[in-house]
């Protein structure tokens, strides 16, 4: 018995097929093999084509099965996540109206602040836990405004995931934590948010119908069936954002425990179990996977768009021609604190930690007769890093500890630099696993069907690979570091 995990990015599409009898991933793949394209007609714009995710997936599904060589009547269930935030709008005939306005797409900034003075901080922060922010909600009112005549035919709105559900089985769905992850949950009325939908202009029934995050959802229809070469029937059981899929897949379930990534953006999310904001709304708060009404679990999330992103971009311009193993070497070369060189990373759209500016990307203190592309390199993932510290300081005066940080052995955290910085600055011990966000969705596909009947079941193969400790001997001269870096962000936000 076999559950496929699918993972919905906006730099590719990954899969993984899982054996329930050994809980061991069998084989996975991913699509295309460079990253997607992103399109920005304008600056701070970023749409793709949900079509050519569906392409994505049936090249890395087709790989993944041919790979493990089992019988496709073995998979017992599928689970989804996918990157959060976006937008798919489609008509009544369920095809898709426009390109998905994606995560990063920064157009609905200012609908989303006048929704936040409109409705009162008071209501958003205690009513959605968040300001609108730059939000699916908000998105979807630009949409209204700047093109109407696509409004006019929109049918329901969704999620990146739900989406794919819905080319999957046929069926428009949606969970509350998509909700919440689009501010438009109220927390206070355990409903739809009815006066954000009112602000903007929105009609109800463009909401779609919720279903829960774990349990049958769909059943993958004929058509599509063929398409992805599996039989007809296989029911969808798990849905959730990447990032609380993350956390999932780390088993970061009860308050006080914490993920992280760092892949094209960088997240740290953390478990609550009260109800409680920001008040400047510089951190994220949805219901996580396992949240219900009378057992608040909410994940409290730090987001930096420009993290993975940001590290290929100094590669490509430094080190073109290196691994980026061999770029973490290059990065090795330089001293703690980088001679003086500060990189800041949020040179992906608005950033939420920083109230919804876009300061943009720079370095700073840059010599040209002293600093060397091992400099650069260093300094790029040392920023990463202080923006991690950055949002990691506000997550702990609302209220939840970073002592120990789970992640996934990959992308930013297979460098040496980068998590030695991140630990030693945050004085946090983390913890490395063999894990990644298609197998979460795996494992939430079997918990959801109920092959695995609780968490610990569930994980009880989860390997943890690696730790890191801080280095107390280096921590006054990454402090040093880091309060450089921290002026210049507030020269550049001043």
């Amino acid at each position: 018995m076999y559950f496929l995990g699918i993972d919905l990015g906006s730099s590719s599409v990954k899969v993984a097929l899982l054996d329930g009898a050994t809980g061991n991933i069998v084989s996975s793949a991913f699509a295309p093999q460079q990253e997607a394209p992103i399109m920005a007609l304008r600056n701070g714009w970023a749409e793709q084509n949900p079509a050519d995710w569906w392409t994505y997936l049936q090249t890395a599904l087709h790989k993944a099965l041919d790979e493990a060589g089992i019988a496709r009547q073995e998979i017992r269930a599928i689970g989804i996540t996918y990157q959060m935030h976006g937008l798919v709008l489609v008509d009544k005939d369920l095809q898709v109206l426009r390109p998905s306005i994606i995560w990063c797409d920064s157009r609905a900034v200012p609908y989303g602040e006048q929704a936040f003075e409109a409705l009162g901080h008071d209501y958003c922060l205690t009513h959605l836990l968040n300001s609108p922010g730059n939000f699916t909600a908000a998105k979807l009112a630009w949409v209204r405004e700047n093109e109407p005549d696509i409004f006019e035919r929109v049918y329901k709105m969704m999620l990146p995931g739900d989406w794919l559900a819905l080319r999957m089985t046929g069926e428009v769905r949606t969970t509350v934590p998509g909700l919440s992850e689009g501010m438009l949950w109220d927390f206070k009325e355990n409903a739809v948010s009815t006066a954000l939908l009112n602000y903007f202009g929105i009609p109800a029934e463009m909401v779609a119908d919720c279903v829960p995050t774990f349990g049958v959802q769909g059943e993958l229809a004929e058509s599509a069936a063929q398409e992805l070469g599996l039989p007809a029937g296989i029911p969808i059981c798990y849905r959730a954002g990447d990032q609380p899929n993350n956390a999932f897949s780390l088993n970061v379930l009860n308050p006080g425990e914490v993920a992280a990534t760092a892949g094209t953006s960088g997240v740290v999310y953390g478990i609550h179990d009260r109800v409680q904001s920001d008040p400047c709304s510089r951190i994220n708060i949805f219901a996580h996977v396992n949240h219900r009404s009378e057992e608040p679990r909410l994940g409290m999330m730090h987001c930096t768009n420009g993290v993975g992103i940001q590290n290929a971009w100094m590669k490509r311009l430094v080190a073109p021609e290196l691994t980026y193993e061999q770029f973490n070497e290059l990065a090795a070369q330089a001293p703690v604190g980088s001679a003086g060189v500060s990189v800041l990373p949020f040179g992906n759209g608005a950033e939420r930690i920083l109230e919804n500016r876009q300061v943009g990307a720079s370095i700073h203190g840059l010599n040209f007769n002293n600093h060397t592309a091992h400099t650069l390199a260093r300094a790029a993932q040392e920023g990463v890093a202080f923006s991690f510290k950055y949002g990691m300081d506000i997550m702990r005066d609302t209220g939840m500890s970073t002592r120990i940080i789970r992640a996934g052995h990959a992308n930013m955290f297979l460098s040496p630099i980068f998590r030695d910085t991140l630990a030693t600055i945050t004085d946090a011990v983390i913890e490395l696993y063999d894990t990644n966000g298609a197998t979460g969705a795996a494992i939430g596909a079997a918990l959801g069907c109920g092959h695995y009947h609780t968490p610990a079941e569930a994980f009880a193969s989860l390997k943890k690979i690696a730790v890191v400790e801080p280095d107390m001997a280096l921590q006054e001269r990454y402090a040093e570091a880091y309060e450089r870096w921290r002026k210049v962000l507030e020269q550049s936000l001043s």
